[in-house]
């Protein structure tokens, strides 16, 4: 396959598990101070009298992470040409400091361009796990890829 990867490596069923990161408290404080300044992002104190009985990571801080391991583990090398959007974000779990985090990504759809043969359409859904396997929050988007091979068919 080589190191660059294409519209033609991403086989509809095709599952792989990126990244790990480590999510602490410090950064849990300073994304939700600058973003999302809500108690339960916050303020441990007042996070911990919540639903939640602690503090969470504010849901665009998880989506802002999940990236960041889709970036590290095969968007950096992939011949994207951007996205037309994400069709779907559920926040299933919270994410609390100390939890590691993987991405699992699984190709659902995809389908070649017929006005543009040099780019396909991909369509995943990423699943951010943590450490114990459970599945905190789900997306399903959409990218627009580059072909290995423009004039063949998909």
């Amino acid at each position: 396959m080589g190191d660059r990867l294409y519209f033609e490596d991403f086989e509809v069923g095709g599952c792989a598990v990126h990244g790990e990161k480590t999510v602490s408290e410090a950064e849990i404080i300073a994304f939700a101070r600058e973003f999302d300044p809500q108690p339960i992002h916050v303020d441990p104190a007042a996070a911990a009298l919540s639903p939640f009985g602690g503090l969470i990571a504010s849901g665009v801080h998880s989506c802002s992470m999940m990236m960041r391991l889709m970036c590290d583990g095969y968007m950096l090398r992939s011949a994207s040409r951007g996205s037309p959007g994400i069709d779907e974000v559920r926040y299933l779990l919270p994410v609390r400091p100390g939890d590691v985090l993987r991405v699992r990504m699984t190709v659902v759809d995809r389908r070649r361009s017929a006005s543009r043969p040099e780019m396909g359409i991909v369509q995943a859904r990423h699943e951010l796990l943590n450490q114990k396997d459970e599945v905190v929050l789900e997306m399903t988007s959409k990218v627009m890829m580059g072909c290995r091979v423009p004039e063949a068919g998909a």
